[in-house]
């Protein structure tokens, strides 16, 4: 369970640094703050910063639906540890965070 938080909480700090470069000016801009051109230089980052990305959600999403292990012998009745229905839903919400940041400049055109 510890793992697969730190999966998920890795998978959305990753994507949104990889949508540092388009997403933080204009945040920035928003918030009236000038000078926001500093958030361009993660921009040569970010096909690194990506991949991390979508292997910590890989990682997450193969340690929430993985075939889970028996700890019992053989013929005794025994309870095989789950995800939790919340941990799911978390899991996919970071996941639609982190393909929204992913494609913001596909669809930040768009915007304006």
């Amino acid at each position: 369970m510890r793992a697969q938080g730190a999966t998920l909480a890795g998978s959305i700090v990753s994507g949104i640094l990889a949508s540092a470069c388009c997403l933080g000016p204009l945040v920035l801009s928003l918030l009236g703050i000038s000078g926001a051109a500093f958030a361009q230089r993660f921009e040569p980052l970010r096909p690194y910063l990506l991949v991390s990305t979508y292997g910590l959600l890989g990682g997450a999403f193969y340690l929430t639906y993985r075939p889970g292990q028996a700890d019992c012998a053989p013929g005794e009745a025994c309870e095989m540890p789950r995800a939790s229905r919340v941990g799911k839903v978390m899991l996919w919400i970071a996941t639609v965070i982190v393909l929204l940041a992913t494609l913001f400049p596909v669809y930040s055109v768009y915007l304006f």
